[in-house]
């Protein structure tokens, strides 16, 4: 799995992290740990980065529109930027994937319902396998539903979504990059 592997982490810039969550602060940590154990394995690493337009939680150049410093890129790791829900939408994504020579996404980021679930399906139709790390994905809660909730349906529908050549298979981080 490591050597066509990458990690992909979406959208978890400083807007993106609520301090006072108990479940943001934890993801945060499963990817301080995923990010740790994909560069000692020599894994590449991609960032995803929204960029907002003006007035957007996200607007470039604000500070929430910076990537979490718990996690930032270290020199030499990709930064890719993206104005729609879809990381492979207008982006070099699949090109720095191409590049990379990578077959299998592990993917972690959010905000789960939008940006994470719209990117890993597409990724299966370019043929890439995914593992969705399952406790390290974000979003907010709804009118209609709670952050849990919300994680929890997706985990439960991502699991096994696949398209003719690729898969996504869910998993907790205790479970990838061991």
């Amino acid at each position: 799995m490591d050597k066509d592997t990458a990690l992909v982490i979406i959208d978890i810039q400083v807007g993106m992290i609520n301090a006072d969550s108990a479940h943001h602060t934890e993801a945060l940590g499963n990817m301080q740990t995923l990010l740790s154990r994909a560069r000692a394995a020599n894994i590449p690493v991609v960032y995803v980065q929204h960029d907002g337009p003006k007035g957007h939680g996200l607007e470039v150049g604000s500070a929430n529109w910076h990537i979490h410093p718990a996690i930032a890129p270290q020199p030499g790791e990709a930064v890719i930027r993206k104005r729609a829900s879809d990381s492979f939408h207008d982006t070099t994504l699949q090109h720095t994937l191409q590049e990379y020579g990578v077959k299998h996404l592990i993917v972690a980021g959010g905000q789960t319902e939008h940006c994470v679930d719209t990117t890993v399906r597409r990724a299966t139709t370019f043929g890439y396998n995914v593992t969705l790390v399952s406790d390290a994905h974000v979003t907010f809660d709804t009118e209609l539903l709670s952050e849990a909730q919300i994680i929890a349906f997706c985990n439960y529908t991502l699991d096994g979504f696949a398209s003719d050549d690729a898969e996504i298979s869910v998993r907790p981080t205790s479970a990838v990059l061991n």
